[in-house]
């Protein structure tokens, strides 16, 4: 049983190192990097199975003993095996909101376009040239006043951060 103690607490203590290497690694490698520390954690867990067998077989003055390094062993393991996971979650996460800030940055906002679309639309329904000025001209009024409201949000939000601090 101990030359097995001894190499499973050992792999705990190289997966440790390598959980510090996972936050260093760059974009190509961090996989590589999780696949390796996921699969000496697979490897620690059937160890610790095999541990578990061997440490009820010790006799009853050492069984107590040995039980309590396995029960360790298994709970550091399981440490590791939740901080990859949280790494992991976390690395999605924040490849998550690349993508959609990718897209976001890559999405043309035309507004000429639209409004000529509205402009045909409004045509073929009949409206008169009348009625479509009367909508350009409030188009051209709301860019003002969501302009005007961009500018007081932000003096009222200079104002509270002056005024807290």
């Amino acid at each position: 049983m101990e030359p097995l103690y001894q190499q499973t607490h050992k792999q705990v203590h190289e997966i440790q190192s390598h959980m510090g290497r996972l936050e260093t690694a760059d974009k190509q490698s961090v996989h590589l990097v999780e696949n390796e520390i996921q699969a000496s954690i697979d490897q620690i867990f059937s160890h610790l199975e095999r541990l578990e067998i061997l440490s009820s077989k010790e006799p009853p003055n050492k069984r107590q003993n040995a039980k309590l390094r396995v029960d360790q062993l298994k709970y550091d393991v399981q440490h590791l095996q939740t901080a990859l996971q949280n790494f992991q979650h976390r690395r999605y996460t924040r490849e998550q909101q690349e993508r959609q800030r990718e897209e976001l940055l890559s999405r043309t906002f035309t507004t000429n376009g639209t409004q000529k679309k509205i402009l045909d639309i409004a045509n073929m329904l009949g409206l008169s040239n009348t009625v479509m000025r009367l909508i350009e001209k409030r188009a051209f009024q709301d860019k003002y006043f969501m302009l005007g409201g961009m500018v007081l949000t932000c003096v009222v939000m200079f104002l509270v951060v002056q005024y807290l601090t």
